[in-house]
């Protein structure tokens, strides 16, 4: 009978290799075309990946947490009937098979403390791509060395620049700078006999490390404005249904925040940069990355893409598909790449006011806050009189490295203006 080979497949033109969070079946297991067979990770998204072809699982190669680059052999098919052998993404045919314990040691092994580096993931949360592992292995850098050299690739990545000017200069005996302050020292928690530990899962890991980075690489300033929205409460109210019919998506605020942003970052393109040891990049492009909360609790930012290029329908039914797709663990990984500001929303759990965490490598993040109804004081041809409006608290977080406090009020307070005159007569 004839087989087919399991490959690990290119999650994303950056993506190198991933890691093999779960399989869903066992040697000996029938599968059927479309049933999923294993779950992998990378540094940017999960991905369900689902079979090819009917057939039996024969041989798995590698257990879970393995990582394994793109390409490699992870399991192979006994299909059901001659014929020929599929050939997507397969391997070549007649290629010699590892067995299940070479290929799981080759990938398992963790060099101790000071070794040469093979497979440095479970010491680091770092990305390294297998060329400059292989470049670190043949010239004896050890992970804490790995660790300390400054990347130059996006999110501090490691390149193969990098690794040999670092070889280079420690040849000629430059010292190195390192990638980022030293650690701070652990603080020591007690533990209680009624006390529950938990241990956290890989993603609120990569979170919590994200976050601590993204504080200790940029000066956090916060501004808070409050935005009377009342024009455009009352235009999404008369207007949702007959949107909802004439679409087939409904109509929240988010997109139109997304507009209001996409505006105000076109006239302050600072904003829309990322910092570079001592330059500034101007991003061309426009691209706002939204965190949506998944059903396991943790968050993630799909990002949609040249949002000032979006009007307001297609910014709605863009970013429906993208919050269907992040709770449903459907995203691709280009889906949450290349994004140059954030929007969290915190009035979706009702909170009034909060101060975000910069999303790295960007230098800025709104956070939009629940709208309530307010008493307010407006100006009347009979005088001053007190009147019910729709009110928000928007509030900007922005990196102190590139971003002044005048520039950040100015920009925050375009924004809330922007939101302020929206046109209640607007057609949709």
């Amino acid at each position: 009978m004839s087989q087919f080979q399991i490959i690990m497949p290119k999650l994303g033109e950056s993506i190198l290799e991933a890691t093999i969070t779960k399989w869903f079946v066992k040697e000996g297991d029938t599968i059927e075309e479309d049933d999923i067979l294993f779950e992998v990770a990378t540094d940017k998204v999960d991905s369900e990946i689902p079979s090819a072809v009917d057939g039996v699982i024969t041989k798995i190669l590698y257990p879970e947490d393995a990582v394994v680059p793109v390409g490699e052999l992870l399991a192979i098919v006994e299909l059901e009937g001659e014929g020929d052998v599929p050939d997507a993404g397969k391997a070549a045919k007649g290629q010699p098979q590892p067995s299940v314990s070479e290929a799981a040691k080759e990938k398992t092994v963790v060099p101790a403390t000071g070794e040469a580096v093979k497979n440095i993931r479970p010491l680091s949360n770092r990305f390294y791509s297998p060329l400059v592992k292989t470049i670190a292995n043949k010239e004896g850098i050890s992970v804490e060395e790995l660790e300390s050299i400054e990347g130059s690739g996006s999110n501090g990545r490691v390149q193969k620049k990098d690794i040999l000017e670092y070889i280079a200069n420690k040849k000629t005996g430059k010292q190195q700078p390192l990638n980022i302050p030293p650690e701070p020292a652990k603080i020591p928690v007690s533990i209680g006999a009624n006390d529950q530990v938990i241990e956290m899962g890989r993603v609120r890991k990569l979170i919590a490390d994200h976050m601590v980075m993204s504080k200790r690489v940029s000066p956090h300033v916060t501004s808070v404005v409050e935005a009377d929205v009342t024009n455009l409460v009352f235009w999404r109210n008369k207007s949702k249904e007959a949107f909802q019919q004439k679409y087939g998506v409904k109509i929240t605020y988010m997109p139109v925040f997304i507009e209001a942003v996409a505006l105000a970052l076109s006239e302050f393109p600072l904003v829309n940069s990322s910092v570079d040891g001592d330059k500034i990049i101007l991003k061309k492009n426009i691209n706002i990355g939204i965190a949506v909360a998944k059903p396991d609790g943790n968050l993630i930012v799909p990002v949609i893409k040249n949002s000032e290029q979006r009007n307001l329908v297609g910014m709605a039914k863009e970013l429906n598909r993208l919050a269907n797709a992040a709770r449903g663990n459907k995203l691709l990984p280009e889906e949450v790449q290349d994004g140059t500001f954030t929007i969290t929303n915190f009035g979706s759990f009702r909170n009034l006011i909060g101060t975000p965490i910069i999303n790295q490598p960007q230098v800025a993040i709104l956070a939009t806050g629940s709208i309530e109804k307010k008493p307010a004081v407006m100006e009347t041809p009979t005088g001053d009189a007190i009147v019910a409006r729709h009110k928000m608290f928007l509030s900007l977080s922005y990196d102190h490295r590139v971003i002044d406090g005048a520039l950040g009020g100015a920009f925050l307070r375009r924004i809330a203006d922007i939101l302020e005159e929206f046109d209640i007569n607007r057609t949709i």
